[in-house]
């Protein structure tokens, strides 16, 4: 890997894996913006209002054709684009190539990446001295905290996509050392409801799927918890005729669930009976050394949560006496001393982005509308916010659930003066 030269920002050279694949990549960059029509709307209002004009943004994203249409959006809107990939093994180097070739953005992304690699793309694209980022998980705010913290007074603002890198976010501004204004962007009801029930639920059965070719009808499906991404695995599982065991700590979840009809257990109790496993907690060992002796011989292990901490896949390692990777496609086999095999899919890494092409573009287009408005809207009032973790703006999640009814051609009904009055005053009977 080349070094950037110092003072050679201005047009920095990208790293990617095959500059060939340019035209492969444009063409499924162009099946998945047809897709995403309310991005493609917001990126015509950009283009003419230019709200990121001169702006730098590093971003941290899985490298995929709906991230290529975001990029794409923010080019418009006037933004030079840094992005690192946010997992290796979710990149697809065809995008890569197109954005790179297509001059949308720069690009240090390449499938499969060792850890050294993936820590120095990160450190390449906030060599860009970015004022705006955008993270998925949180690693690109993490390296600018702790190894780069001469670029924080630069930055503007950013925003974080996911469940995990919010939490992480959340604990830096409670220990004073967020630097920034960063809003989540995984909280909005548009996205816990389109982007983690709806995508996560269905991409994630995909993934598994495509990995093993199972039938889920009449198999014992464990969940591990019950929150918005969970809750739409476990209603696609049950869907395809699955029997959904429930596994949570969150005691109002755990109602939620068992009130849906799922049957509840912890996981010692779940462990025995499940014949596939699916953790979505954003939580560590959630399947951990002490369950692995009590799975049945053959149980398929997977991950739907953005860090591939949820398996202690390393208890798991040292348990096998023989590895045989890739049985299948991100299909991994461990046999253990006493015959039992167990298959880890996608290394424990988030299934539906390695194994498959993680949530459909029409749902991304939901997501990435609402974060794209967001740094449009950041790049405009950030010398009103101070360093902390803030909500999407109501007003943000209302046009994108807006522009998402025009584009499916459904229509809702406006309150009258009277229901309005009605509505906002408790003299009214």
């Amino acid at each position: 890997m080349t070094a950037t030269p110092p003072g050679s920002i201005a047009e920095p050279a990208s790293d990617i894996a095959d500059p060939g694949l340019a035209d492969a990549g444009t063409a499924r960059i162009g099946w998945a913006r047809r897709a995403m029509p309310v991005l493609r709307l917001i990126g015509e209002r950009f283009a003419a209002e230019q709200p990121l004009g001169g702006l730098t943004i590093a971003a941290c994203l899985h490298v995929t054709a709906e991230t290529a249409v975001l990029v794409h959006a923010l080019r418009a809107g006037g933004a030079r684009v840094f992005l690192a990939a946010s997992n290796p093994l979710s990149t697809q180097d065809d995008i890569a190539a197109a954005l790179v070739a297509g001059g949308a953005a720069v690009v240090y992304a390449r499938a499969g990446a060792d850890r050294l690699t993936y820590d120095e793309h990160i450190h390449r694209a906030l060599d860009s001295g970015p004022d705006l980022v955008v993270d998925d998980g949180g690693d690109l705010a993490n390296t600018l905290h702790t190894q780069r913290p001469d670029l924080l007074g630069a930055v503007l603002g950013g925003c974080e996509s996911t469940t995990t890198g919010v939490i992480r976010l959340r604990r830096m501004a409670a220990e004073g050392t967020l630097g920034f204004p960063a809003v989540a962007a995984d909280a909005t009801a548009t996205r816990l409801m389109f982007d983690n029930r709806y995508g996560t639920g269905q991409s994630a059965i995909d993934g598994i799927v495509r990995a093993t070719n199972v039938m889920l009808a009449g198999k014992v499906v464990v969940v591990a918890g019950y929150g918005p991404c969970g809750t739409g695995i476990a209603q696609r599982a049950r869907g395809l005729g699955a029997q959904v065991i429930v596994t949570e700590v969150d005691p109002v979840r755990a109602l939620d669930a068992f009130m849906q009809g799922f049957r509840v257990l912890p996981m010692a109790a779940a462990a025995p009976l499940g014949e596939l496993f699916i953790t979505a907690t954003g939580s560590r060992d959630v399947i951990g050394a002490e369950h692995l002796p009590l799975l049945r011989d053959g149980a398929i292990l997977c991950n739907a949560g953005h860090f591939d901490v949820e398996i202690d896949v390393r208890a798991l390692a040292d348990m096998a006496i023989e590895i045989n990777h890739d049985v299948r496609p991100h299909t991994d086999e461990y046999l253990l001393a006493d015959g039992r095999r167990l298959l880890l899919l996608a290394e424990g890494r988030i299934v539906n982005l390695v194994a498959a092409e993680g949530n459909p573009p029409a749902v991304m287009d939901v997501s990435f509308a609402g974060q794209a408005l967001v740094l449009g809207w950041l790049a405009r009032e950030h010398g009103s916010l101070l360093p902390g973790v803030h909500s999407v703006p109501p007003a943000i999640d209302d046009q994108v659930a807006r522009l998402a009814l025009a584009s499916s051609g459904a229509e809702i009904d406006t309150l009258t003066p009277a229901q309005q009055e009605y509505l906002s005053s408790w003299q009214q009977t």
